[in-house]
């Protein structure tokens, strides 16, 4: 894929946002805070919101960019709409728009006889065998985009998931449904069960489920593969927008009738999957905007990934935008302006100038020591779940994995992965990262992360009932694979165990005692393992910062979950929308228990990190460091802003607003002080602009 001067080099997502920030959203306006990519601070992804002109697009059929056509976007009459979304990649670009309408592949709907079952049955595993073949020459010719890779790695694991093979079966043999009918109506449940949950980030998992089935139906209208010397295994930019389009599982609005264009694409869908992105590689295109999608849909993590600006959750995107208007899009103010004029055509411009320069200067310096202005050092570490995600935050300059999320190896299946499953995943995240730390947390299943590996009986308040460390511990034999499989993997590398949401002391000592039985069996079975493995939990529940100090003289080390400890502490559901504006990481009572958990940890000189939402702010991470907190993990794009951040602000400062912070008495009170002393410092990081000359 071509890049233009408007990318910026990012990562991947971190923990889940905090919504207290992600309502405050217009200080974008203010000039204060412009690029939530860049804070951490994210727009709400349950309400993209909309431009205020409902004037339905102009339709022609000139092109702007093919010859002889002229620009729609300056005829007489065309009308410039400012559409508004969520910033799934940071950067701005100018491109003409190629849409890619957001129809589903027709499918037929037949019931069938006894006798045909089995011969439908084939035909679908004939159909998974013909995705995945897809999908493997895809993955090969992507060449040295290993995280893009990764990713399409994780779809051939969905096409060939036993709980999606059973349930089409089912499909097919109970209901007599044809093998397409069954794959849709299959897809649409687990879908389904997805798109219910209230983590973002599972939630976002729908759509890829929804994908799994477009290339499986349309593997059954494929031909039998060709044996692999035959096959065309010509680089992806050889192919033109035509053959790109050929290649979509959704088809275009306009059928095959899209023309090549010479200048930059931005590229309009409903949605778009790796697989879709990835073969867009080396193609003009510039940036992708979609219908729906979170900064956690795959989407922006491939956007982030192939360092192009998108901007995703733009309602009704494909009914204000058709192939050939000439678009803006704001990655920095998930904005998309349709038909711009000159004047905006000239400020775009001269954002992207001013984006590229800071991306640059932060990219130059990302691999540089991480340490505040008066050289004090701290370590700046990744939030990841994939191994895509491990190889991308060592690209950004992350010293180590610093919460490594579990819990994804048991979505929707019906049965828990294998010691030898999980193994395998742990070891390519230790090995991509040696020999630098690498933190694997026990899964955190439960509340708004429920999963069908466990029948757990429907509670009233799941976010408060039998999840992560109680669930485990409910389930030592599933947990023991677990805990064997991370066992295994410090043989490859320096890993460290952490327990998310202890309540208490007695579930450390429980799962203590798990792990060194984990650790007797691995070194009975003769294979190899590390001497000491440091188990650490969570400070995620109010219980466990109270007692924070009984904690710090049995645990190795200690984590701040920021994320839920705000839910917790302040009694604030993180997902409520009409409540967020109370689940402030600035509110004095986080601060002063994160206070009691840093004092614990030096008093017992354990070490004390952060990987919640609040790390990859500019603003929190310097109270945090002045708090004396020296070990961040966040998401593996924010590292080398935070990088910058720490390095323009000496720790007498950030001591001096830490201590001020602490004695005032609202969120707002506290916000206020932190801006005032640093947001004239930071001003280009807050904006995402560096002024040039």
């Amino acid at each position: 894929m071509t890049r233009g001067p408007s990318a910026l080099p990012a990562g991947t997502p971190g923990e889940h946002p905090v919504p207290a920030d992600a309502a405050r959203d217009d200080s974008a306006s203010s000039g204060v805070r412009s690029d939530p990519a860049a804070s951490g601070v994210r727009s709400d992804p349950a309400a993209p919101a909309r431009s205020d002109s409902m004037a339905p697009a102009r339709r022609d059929s000139t092109v702007p960019g093919a010859p002889g056509a002229r620009s729609d976007s300056m005829a007489p009459g065309a009308r410039t709409e400012t559409l508004r979304g969520i910033s799934g990649s940071p950067g701005v670009a100018i491109g003409t728009a190629v849409v890619i309408g957001g129809h589903r592949t027709d499918h037929p709907r037949r019931r069938v006889s006894s006798s045909e079952i089995d011969a439908e049955v084939a035909r679908f595993e004939a159909a998974v065998e013909r995705a995945q073949d897809e999908l493997r020459d895809m993955s090969k010719r992507l060449g040295n985009h290993r995280a893009e890779a990764s990713i399409l790695e994780a779809y051939l694991l969905m096409l060939g998931d036993e709980t999606l093979a059973d349930a089409v079966k089912r499909q097919v043999t109970d209901e007599r449904r044809c093998a397409e009918w069954a794959v849709a109506t299959a897809c649409e449940a687990i879908a389904g069960r997805f798109a219910a949950l209230d983590d973002p980030y599972l939630r976002e998992r729908s759509h890829d489920v929804m994908f799994v089935g477009e290339r499986l139906l349309r593997a059954f209208t494929l031909p039998p593969q060709e044996p692999p010397s035959s096959r065309d295994t010509s680089p992806l930019s050889t192919r033109s927008l035509i053959e790109l389009q050929n290649s979509i599982a959704m088809p275009a609005t306009f059928g095959a009738a899209i023309p090549r264009f010479s200048g930059p694409t931005i590229v309009i869908a409903h949605d778009l999957s790796p697989a879709d992105t990835t073969a867009m590689v080396d193609e003009p295109v510039v940036g992708f905007v979609t219908e729906v999608g979170t900064r956690t849909s795959h989407t922006s993590i491939m956007a982030r990934a192939l360092e192009i600006p998108a901007v995703v959750g733009v309602s009704d995107v494909l009914q204000r935008v058709i192939t050939g208007d000439v678009v803006v899009i704001d990655g920095l103010r998930g904005t998309v302006i349709v038909r711009p004029g000159p004047a905006e055509l000239a400020e775009a411009r001269a954002r992207a100038e001013r984006h590229v320069a800071l991306a640059k200067e932060l990219s130059e310096s990302r691999h540089r020591a991480a340490q505040s202005k008066d050289g004090v050092k701290v370590s700046l570490r990744a939030n990841v779940e994939l191994p895509a995600e491990a190889i991308l935050a060592r690209d950004q300059g992350a010293e180590g994995i610093g919460l490594y999320r579990t819990e994804f190896l048991y979505i929707d299946r019906k049965s828990p992965p294998s010691e030898e499953q999980q193994f395998e995943i742990f070891r390519a995240v230790v090995e991509a990262l040696r020999p630098k730390p690498v933190t694997l947390r026990t899964f955190d299943i439960g509340g708004d992360k429920f999963v069908s590996t466990f029948q757990v009986p429907p509670e009233m308040n799941p976010m408060l009932g039998l999840r992560a460390v109680r669930l485990a511990l409910s389930r030592p034999d599933v947990f023991l694979e677990q805990l064997r499989a991370m066992v295994r993997a410090s043989a490859y590398g320096d890993v460290r165990i952490m327990i998310p949401m202890v309540a208490g002391l007695g579930e450390l000592r429980q799962v203590r005692a798990l792990l060194h039985r984990a650790q007797e069996q691995v070194r009975a079975r003769g294979q190899p393992c590390a001497d000491e493995i440091p188990l650490g939990v969570m400070i995620e529940v109010p219980s466990a910062a109270i007692m924070v100090d009984h904690f710090a003289r049995e645990a190795a080390f200690l984590s701040l979950g920021t994320n839920d400890l705000i839910q917790y502490a302040l009694a604030v559901d993180r997902t409520s929308r009409s409540l967020a504006y109370l689940a402030s990481p600035f509110d004095p009572s986080i601060l002063r228990l994160i206070a009691k958990v840093i004092q614990a940890g030096q008093d017992f000189s354990r070490p004390v990190s952060i990987c919640g939402a609040m790390a990859s702010d500019p603003l929190a991470a310097l109270l945090l460091l002045g708090l004396g907190i020296r070990d961040f993990s966040m998401e593996a794009a924010a590292i080398p802003e935070i990088k910058e951040t720490l390095r323009r602000v000496s720790l007498v400062e950030a001591e001096a607003v830490a201590a001020e912070a602490l004695a005032c008495a609202t969120a707002e009170e506290v916000e206020c002080c932190v801006a005032a002393a640093f947001a004239p410092d930071l001003y280009d990081l807050l904006t995402g602009e560096r002024e040039t000359k």
